[in-house]
């Protein structure tokens, strides 16, 4: 096996990408990227009654909402259909397959007398070791032909050696009666003939590796490195379902999760460095290593990836942030920000990320910046606007109108005027909040003044005030 790391995600285009496919993608993209190797992706769209191209688009867009970039342009696995046929009839000639002409009718009544003899119902076909001579002209499939004795070995990365028992392999089908190839050789060829070197998915392929493994023998080929990671479930321990939540990756850009929060969240599914929650992408692209892979399912849990999302917006680029939440607005279907709001929000983004925990909080926290005058106050709000406190706030602009407009100045004038008053700061503070915002609930008000500028600022006074 070369050097290089080759790793593969193979999702089917039968809907969304799933949170599970997701995490699938991470690790393999991971593996590959932080060794230099290769990640590629394959679409296993053999389903035709269920294959897609919406879903197959679906997925290139929850992998690039992710941030996964694959290398070369992706592969139809359907389209290999006749190189899969090719395999099958190369380990036929070999004698390592055969022919089989049973038909559904007698591999169930073989199936049913085994059942009633309380023996194994695996189909031992009576064509294995038949004289071609004796073949019928009829319909047939291609089958392997499984070792009967002894066992299969899955060295597995993560599991462990996993040893089963020949005996409890069948002659799985290779082609069927109409030519087409079953999944199980497909995935093989496909792997094989892509360079495969570590094959990383979830543990509900774990027994199919012992028969896929039929396959690399008869063909003389190389097996890959296997490393099946068990599934995600919900936080009750349970299969992971619709009542836990979003499932598909697009309902988690929907629900205003960052791109960079997702990749660190889903790399702690199943995987850890330690006691290291929150790391950066060049952190888990050099750390990530199979033998950090857990044994036991993962457990979603939103209040981690609330926890963590808010950790990476604190330390995010702005521009790179606003440019994110420019996407999650079009994913919602939510009015675009013009190209005021756009500068405006820019500037407050030191003020609104930090703490947040999506997209939709930043949304909220710069509301002051984002709205437009003149400015509606709420109930609460308007009743701290009443018309003493307006009176007081007409006395601040004269003050403003020629005040260094730094955090510090700006509310060295606010607290002197409210003291001239025989008030409070906060008395003060919690009205002019009103006429800026229009709510009671905001950033600091000299915060904000800040952000606003001095024409902005006096404006909204003005406006609250006349």
């Amino acid at each position: 096996m070369s050097d290089a790391v080759v790793t593969r995600f193979a999702p089917s285009p039968t809907g969304f990408l799933h949170i599970g496919g997701a995490r699938t993608a991470l690790f393999n993209w991971l593996y590959a990227r932080g060794r230099g190797g290769k990640f590629l992706l394959r679409i296993e769209d053999t389903d035709r009654a269920r294959s897609t191209p919406q879903a197959t688009e679906a997925i290139l867009t929850g992998l690039r909402w992710l941030g996964l970039d694959w290398d070369g342009e992706p592969v139809s696995q359907f389209a290999r259909a006749d190189r899969h046929a090719e395999v099958a009839r190369e380990m036929l000639a070999s004698g390592r397959a055969y022919k089989c002409f049973a038909t559904q009718e007698e591999i169930e009544a073989y199936r049913e007398a085994a059942r009633a003899e309380g023996r194994s119902t695996i189909y031992r076909s009576p064509w294995r070791d038949a004289d071609p001579s004796t073949h019928p002209d009829a319909p047939h499939v291609i089958r392997v032909k499984a070792p009967l004795e002894g066992e299969t070995i899955i060295r597995d990365q993560v599991q462990g050696d996993v040893r089963i028992r020949n005996d409890q392999l069948d002659d799985m089908v290779l082609l069927r009666s109409d030519g087409t190839p079953t999944y199980m050789l497909a995935v093989v060829v496909d792997d094989h003939d892509m360079g495969v070197t570590h094959v990383i998915r979830g543990d509900d392929h774990l027994n199919n590796a012992a028969r896929q493994m039929l396959v690399y023998a008869a063909m003389g080929w190389e097996v890959p490195v296997w490393a099946h990671i068990p599934l995600i479930h919900g936080e009750d321990g349970k299969k992971l379902s619709k009542r836990h939540g979003a499932l598909g990756v697009e309902e988690y850009q929907a629900m205003g999760y960052p791109a960079a929060a997702m990749r660190n969240y889903l790399a702690r599914l199943g995987w850890s460095h330690g006691d290291d929650e929150f790391f950066s992408d060049a952190q888990a692209l050099e750390w990530f290593d199979l033998p950090g892979i857990g044994k036991s399912p993962a457990r979603l849990d939103f209040r981690k990836l609330d926890h963590l999302t808010a950790q990476h917006m604190s330390v995010a680029d702005d521009a790179a942030l606003l440019h994110e939440l420019e996407a999650y607005l079009a994913a919602t279907g939510a009015e675009p920000l013009n190209a005021s709001q756009k500068d405006g929000l820019l500037r407050a983004m030191r003020l609104v990320k930090d703490k947040a925990k999506g997209f939709a909080q930043i949304i909220e926290k710069a509301h002051f910046i984002i709205v437009s005058r003149p400015i509606e106050c709420d109930a609460k709000a308007a009743k701290a606007l009443d018309n003493v406190s307006r009176g007081i706030l007409s006395e601040l602009t004269p003050r403003l109108q020629t005040a260094t407009w730094s955090r510090e100045v700006l509310e060295g004038e606010v607290a002197a005027l409210a003291e001239s008053h025989g008030l409070g700061l906060g008395k003060l503070a919690q009205p002019l909040r009103a006429a800026l915002v229009g709510r009671t609930s905001s950033p600091s008000v000299f915060d904000m003044m800040v952000v606003l500028g001095r024409e902005e600022t006096l404006a909204r006074i003005g406006d609250a005030t006349s």
